[in-house]
C-alpha cells in the first residue's frame, strides 16, 4: 500500500459543495482531484489545471425570461453598433464549433 498523508483544509461550505457537484458530473472523486492538483503542481513547477464542464447549449428564445431577452438583445445591438457583424454562414459554423449544433 502506498505511504500516504492526510490534506486537511477549511473551505466554504457552499464553494464545497458545488465544487463537489462538478468533480461528480467529472467523474472525480475530491481526493482524486487533490492528488491530481498536486502531482500537476509538481510536473509543471506552478499551477496549471484548467478543468472545467464543458458549455450547454445555448438557451432558445422561449427558455429565457424577459430581462434575459432584454440582456442578449443588448448585447446583440451593441456587436452591431461597434461593427461587429457576421454572416448567418459564419454564426452556422461558430455553434457547429462551440456547440456541435
Amino acid at each position: 500500500m502506498a505511504d500516504t498523508s492526510a490534506v486537511y483544509a477549511r473551505i466554504d461550505t457552499n464553494l464545497k459543495k458545488n465544487a463537489e457537484s462538478i468533480l461528480h458530473q467529472l467523474g472525480i472523486s475530491p481526493s482524486s482531484a487533490i492528488q491530481m492538483l498536486y502531482s500537476q503542481i509538481v510536473l509543471t513547477k506552478g499551477f496549471p489545471l484548467d478543468l472545467h464542464l464543458s458549455y450547454g447549449k445555448p438557451t432558445a428564445i422561449g427558455g429565457m425570461s424577459r430581462a434575459e431577452l432584454n440582456a442578449e438583445l443588448a448585447k446583440g445591438y451593441e456587436s452591431a453598433k461597434a461593427g461587429k457583424n457576421l454572416s448567418a454562414d459564419d454564426v452556422d459554423q461558430l455553434m457547429k464549433e462551440e456547440f456541435d449544433i
